[in-house]
């Protein structure tokens, strides 16, 4: 049977609290809840199962993390299974002792794990102090085949990339997802806050336009401690319109069909895959280039 070029895709956005169960149960219902509306593909946000632990450098939250396969893949595995959809998320990974990932898990329809990734960019920021709790991936940029489509997930700091999209799109992907945790201090909201989030919002769909394809990105809501979640949840299309955009301060599900016959129009008249020199761009590979190194 050929497949559907039709693919509905959504985005949970949801709050979290300190009840890893809870927090799991609420997704599980959202998934049901997608499912039942007609959903295929169902992407939850950011370590959606804890609160987002990043905050303080703080020993005590290594203990969220989970191995894989744990409590919380298996129920998501079973959940794709039981409702007939692709389930993908980001977990707070147990790989060893001493040794944690942020891990994007892929769920076929069947529950099989068609998709694993660990997050390459690790941001350090005030608030944001994930280099203490999170070793960069190192699997590279792995694309998930599922019944439905072919999907690049990537996590939250990894959607300010363009190389990153870049060789998700090279794989095949054609629905680019980015699980997000990713919020305002609300000291600041009042002067910076439209900027930082256009600047979000913007960075991933210039993503969409440059390889022609869908993104989606599902951003948890609320207040966390010192940060205030900013929602915003939203699908772009192969052009970077944006199709669905939450609001900031709600949870929702969003649901979106994408139309998959359009990347072949898009890359066409848009052509970049086409016209990309892909001889000259060996430099990408070095951090800076300096003029005193530089023999161009």
């Amino acid at each position: 049977m050929a497949r559907s070029n039709i693919v509905n895709l959504a985005l949970v956005q949801m709050t979290c609290t300190a009840n890893k169960e809870a927090n799991v149960d609420k997704a599980l219902e959202r998934v049901a809840e997608a499912a039942k509306a007609g959903a295929h593909i169902v992407c939850l946000q950011e370590v959606f199962n804890t609160p987002y632990p990043c905050q303080s450098e703080d020993h005590a939250n290594f203990d969220l993390a989970e191995s894989i396969p744990g409590p919380t893949s298996q129920r998501l595995q079973r959940a794709a299974r039981l409702h007939g959809v692709v389930v993908t998320c980001s977990i707070f990974e147990r790989r060893a002792p001493g040794l944690y990932h942020n891990t994007a898990l892929t769920f076929d329809v069947d529950g099989e794990m068609v998709g694993f990734y660990r997050k390459m960019h690790i941001p350090d920021d005030p608030l944001y102090y994930e280099k203490f709790y999170f070793t960069p991936g190192d699997l590279g940029f792995t694309v998930a085949r599922t019944k439905y489509a072919c999907l690049g997930v990537g996590v939250c700091w990894d959607q300010w990339y363009p190389e990153a999209a870049r060789l998700f799109a090279l794989r095949g992907a054609e629905i680019l997802l980015y699980p997000t945790a990713i919020g305002w201090l609300p000291a600041e909201r009042d002067e910076y806050g439209e900027t930082q989030h256009s600047s979000w919002e913007t960075s991933m769909r210039g993503h969409a336009i440059a390889n022609g394809l869908y993104v989606g990105a599902p951003n948890r809501v609320g207040v966390e401690g010192e940060l205030q979640f900013w929602g915003g949840s939203f699908v772009a299309d192969p052009s970077g319109s944006v199709l669905h955009r939450a609001s900031h301060d709600s949870e929702e599900l969003v649901i979106v069909p994408c139309d998959l016959s359009r990347l072949d129009v898009v890359r066409t008249h848009w052509p970049f895959l086409r016209d990309r020199r892909i001889d000259a761009y060996a430099d990408l590979t070095q951090r800076y280039l300096d003029h005193s190194t530089s023999t161009h």
